[in-house]
């Protein structure tokens, strides 16, 4: 149960992904960590739609954590990105190469060849406050200096460190997410009187505010590879570090684990290259653009990156992009 969810809640960030990202890839470069980029965002209905589906995709993970282990649903929504592929190559209309094949099956390969070999068990552990403590002064700090590296350097540097940060909140949440599961069991008046509860609220916050700032601040082949690839490497830690989650490492498993992951790794980086990927556009009627108009937009942004020959062209410093 917690596997189908867990995919389900991958399938969810797909959507989420492009119709957020289609929301704010045209923001002003001054909304950039200002509250002004989410009243931007708030005034497209694409972004509006990529939120709701954001909600799903949290119940469908809360759903998942209540069943299973941070260290397995987590891995598993790195699918997030072969199934945007595969959003973007039908849904779209778009040809899916022999490139996008391969990344999708080095992703989901790597993704089963690290669950299979790794076998999580435990992850019954109640973490006390001191751990919480650690726990949370390592991921504030860890998030704050991919802030502040985020702060200059070129686009796709900005991006990527937006990402880092987000993903490392994501993780977190994910977290609290279990934790509140937990205590679900002790009854809804004991969630509501506890901290962990808002706790996870304002870090799933935190995790979109960055996400928003990581799709505005440069290429989403930056942005998405930090979001996905960092997301269940800082999970599995915490999931070890609080929940006494084991992972499997004797016989040879380690040095099969770490090749599995290079694979996921390298699979996901390919995919987040990938033309189809790289030109998610937004017109000025998103209705259009998600409807009759989808297709054509898509083709004009696949055809600018072809005749550049390169899959990493974006607009001007600051997210803004040429109109399609």
């Amino acid at each position: 149960m917690a596997y189908v969810l867990a995919v389900l809640a991958a399938f969810a960030n797909a959507l989420t992904s492009i119709l957020q990202r289609m929301g704010v890839e045209t923001a002003p470069a001054d909304t950039t960590l200002r509250l002004s980029l989410i009243a931007y965002a708030l005034r497209r209905k694409v972004w509006i739609a990529g939120l709701i589906m954001m909600i799903a995709a949290f119940l469908l993970q809360f759903l998942a954590l209540h069943f299973g282990r941070l260290t397995t649903v987590q891995p598993i929504l790195t699918l997030e990105l072969p199934f945007l592929v595969a959003i973007l190559g039908f849904w779209f209309r778009q040809t899916l190469t022999w490139k996008e094949w391969i990344g999708s099956s080095a992703a989901a390969g790597g993704l089963a060849a690290f669950l299979a070999l790794s076998s999580p068990t435990g992850g019954n552990d109640t973490p006390d406050l001191d751990s919480w403590g650690l726990v949370s002064f390592a991921v504030i700090a860890g998030g704050s200096l991919a802030v502040l590296l985020a702060r200059f350097g070129s686009p796709a540097w900005r991006a990527a460190w937006f990402g880092a940060a987000g993903a490392v909140a994501f993780a977190f949440t994910a977290a609290l997410i279990k934790e509140t599961n937990d205590q679900i069991m002790h009854g809804w008046a004991h969630v509501f009187t506890n901290w962990p509860v808002y706790a996870m609220v304002g870090m799933g916050i935190v995790g979109m505010f960055l996400a928003q700032n990581a799709y505005q601040a440069g290429p989403v082949t930056a942005s998405q590879s930090a979001l996905v690839i960092v997301d269940p490497l800082a999970s599995i830690a915490i999931g070890i570090g609080l929940f006494g989650d084991h992972v499997q490492t004797a016989g040879g498993r380690l040095v099969g684990e770490v090749l599995a992951m290079v694979v996921l790794v390298v699979g996901v980086y390919s995919l987040s290259r990938s033309p189809l990927v790289v030109s998610v556009k937004s017109e000025d009627d998103e209705d259009a653009h998600l409807l009759g108009g989808r297709a054509r937009t898509f083709r004009v942004g696949a055809r600018r990156a072809a005749v550049a020959g390169d899959a990493d062209v974006v607009g001007p410093p600051g997210g803004a992009r040429e109109p399609a």
